[in-house]
């Protein structure tokens, strides 16, 4: 069965937050889904995954150093990412405080090993984003997110 990873680094809890919605989302849809912060994430368990979704507060419009950290160590795996599934997610405490930009290095990062990230043309495009305490409009994007997620794996492995 598919195995999915949510991975997070959180100082105030709003991200853990975000990470735990869109995981019992994912886990209500049928697949298998592990939570887990970024520091408790080896570098070599990503091979074990067909999706991985990292959620990071925004620092200065980017991601938090601990999960830079784990995706520059997934550079040894380079091309063994190939084809898995991504996706970002991210919290910020301001309006225009980065959410999208930080996001987006992430799923550059993805990108960049080759895995498949699907936009979403309806509510956050690019990837749930909080700012704050996630609200029910955040919670909301979470279960969306997580579902459509569910879904692109189970088509990816023809469940």
């Amino acid at each position: 069965m598919a195995k999915v990873l949510v991975g997070y680094y959180s100082k105030s809890g709003n991200t853990k937050k975000m990470a735990e919605i869109i995981a019992g989302s994912i886990k209500s849809n049928g697949l298998n889904c592990d939570l887990k912060a970024v520091e408790d994430i080896k570098a070599q368990e990503l091979l074990i995954y067909d999706a991985i979704l990292m959620g990071s507060p925004t620092y200065y419009g980017s991601m938090a150093y601990q999960v830079k950290e784990l995706l520059d160590l997934s550079v040894q795996f380079h091309g063994k990412l190939d084809g898995k599934i991504g996706g970002a997610f991210s919290s910020a405490a301001n309006i225009g405080g980065g959410n999208e930009t930080t996001i987006l290095d992430i799923i550059n990062a993805m990108l960049i090993h080759g895995m498949i990230v699907q936009g979403d043309s309806q509510g956050d495009h690019y990837g749930p984003v909080s700012i704050g305490v996630p609200d029910s409009r955040v919670e909301d994007n979470c279960c969306r997110f997580g579902k459509r997620i569910a879904d692109l794996v189970k088509r990816s492995l023809n469940e």
